[in-house]
């Protein structure tokens, strides 16, 4: 009796092992699971990079045709601010703008037909807001240093947004490899930032008839008053 029942608890010790050595995962199961992990976790990371690179590629496409949209607008605007225009430097710089805006519409047309896409997107809301503000200050201001003045403040507007725009671009060229394009947006980007800075000095002059054109026309309004 004493037997049997040893034999009976040896029995049940045995089975109770035997299946948790069955539960237990050997080496190659380990191995197998960590690769099938590492692969998992491989795939999505692929996955990832791949919707990433998408993503921005989407992004570099509509900022293109948007700033495409934008250098048309100005193209349409630059006659009517150069003829707005009473400082003769103020006007050569919208006309040299003009054709250096033409230059920069090629470029980007190029571009468009190197990465085979339409060129054709949303009319840029930014840019015509900044022509708008343009052509307000022409119906606004009479013509004279004043209004010159003005108009000098909303180009560089203009100016800042297309510099923005550009840079941007620049930045996600490099990121998606296309270093070509990248160095053919920096030559509109250099081009962007020396008329810039053409409109600053031009409104160093400017600014100083326009306050010595204000002081004389305030004396004169003061000296009519007491008469």
């Amino acid at each position: 009796m004493a037997f049997k029942l040893k034999f009976m608890m040896y029995k049940t010790f045995f089975n109770i092992n035997l299946k948790n050595l069955k539960s237990m995962p050997t080496k190659t199961q380990e191995s197998t699971e960590t690769l099938e992990k590492s692969n998992s976790k491989l795939s999505l990371e692929n996955k990832t990079q791949k919707s990433g690179k998408e993503s921005l590629k989407k992004i570099f496409e509509e900022l293109l045709q948007d700033t495409y949209s934008a250098e048309q607008q100005l193209m349409k605007a630059l006659p009517e601010l150069a003829k707005a225009s009473y400082n003769e430097d103020l006007q050569d710089a919208f006309e040299n703008h003009l054709q250096q805006t033409q230059r920069q519409v090629e470029r980007l047309e190029n571009i468009f037909e190197r990465l085979k896409v339409d060129k054709n997107g949303e009319k840029c809301k930014a840019m015509e807001g900044l022509i708008e503000e343009g052509q307000k200050i022409i119906k606004e201001h009479e013509d004279g240093v004043t209004r010159d003045a003005a108009l000098i403040i909303a180009a560089q507007k203009v100016e800042h947004y297309e510099i923005a725009a550009y840079g941007s671009l620049i930045e996600l060229a490099d990121v998606l490899g296309l270093d070509r394009i990248a160095d053919t947006l920096e030559k509109t980007l250099r081009e962007e930032w020396e008329t810039d800075e053409l409109l600053s000095n031009i409104a160093q002059d400017v600014n100083d008839d326009a306050y010595e054109y204000s002081s004389q026309e305030s004396e004169f309004n003061s000296l009519s008053s007491k008469n």
